[in-house]
C-alpha cells in the first residue's frame, strides 16, 4: 500500500516546523493515524558523545537500534553511501492514514507551502505545479491557490482531511 502523502515546504524561517507540528496536533485529536518525515539539509545527530549508542556508531555499527518501552529508533549510518530518496524512508514508515513530509521542497509530492512575508524568500506557489495550498502571515486572499492564515490550524487541517481523503 501506498502511503498517502503531504508535503510542508518553505524556505528557512518560513514557519515549516510549527506548522507541521500544529498540524500532526490537530489532526491526531482528530484520530487520524499521522507520522512524519523531516528531512535536514544539515548534519544532524540523535545520540551523543558519552551514550552507549554513540559509542556503537562510533566504533563502526552501520546501524544502532535503541530500544525501550515507550519507543525506538533505529540510526543508520550512510558512510559512502548517498541519502536515500524520500520513497526509500516512506516504505520504511508503518501505514497510516497521512505522512507528512517537512522539507523535501522539490520534492513531487502535493505540498502546502509555508509562507514568513518578513522574510522575502522566492515563492514556491505559481511556479511549483505541487504546490495545493499556502500557509501565510500574509494576506491569504493575494494567492493563487487555497491559502490560509498560518495560524488557523483548524481550517488548514479541513483542508488536508478533504484533499487527503481522510473523511471525518
Amino acid at each position: 500500500m501506498t502511503q498517502r502523502v503531504l508535503g510542508i515546504a518553505g524556505y528557512k524561517n518560513a514557519g515549516k516546523t510549527t506548522l507541521t507540528a500544529n498540524l500532526v496536533a490537530e489532526l491526531t485529536g482528530r484520530g487520524h493515524k499521522i507520522s512524519t518525515v523531516k528531512h535536514a539539509h544539515h548534519h544532524f545527530d540523535l545520540d551523543h558523545p558519552g551514550r552507549d549508542s554513540y559509542r556503537h556508531r562510533e566504533a563502526g555499527a552501520q546501524e544502532v537500534a535503541i530500544v525501550s518501552r515507550n519507543r525506538w529508533a533505529l540510526i543508520h549510518e550512510l558512510k559512502a553511501e548517498d541519502e536515500p530518496p524520500m520513497e526509500d524512508m516512506l516504505a520504511k514508515l508503518a501505514p497510516c492514514d497521512l505522512v507528512i513530509i517537512e522539507g523535501y521542497r522539490h520534492g513531487m509530492m502535493p505540498k502546502i507551502e509555508a509562507v514568513n512575508v518578513e522574510m522575502e524568500h522566492p515563492r514556491l506557489a505559481g511556479e511549483d505545479k505541487n504546490v495545493v495550498a499556502v500557509s501565510t502571515n500574509g494576506d491569504p486572499a493575494a494567492e493563487t491557490v487555497p491559502a490560509f492564515d498560518r495560524d488557523d490550524i483548524p481550517a488548514i487541517a479541513d483542508f488536508i482531511v478533504e484533499f487527503a481523503g481522510l473523511g471525518s
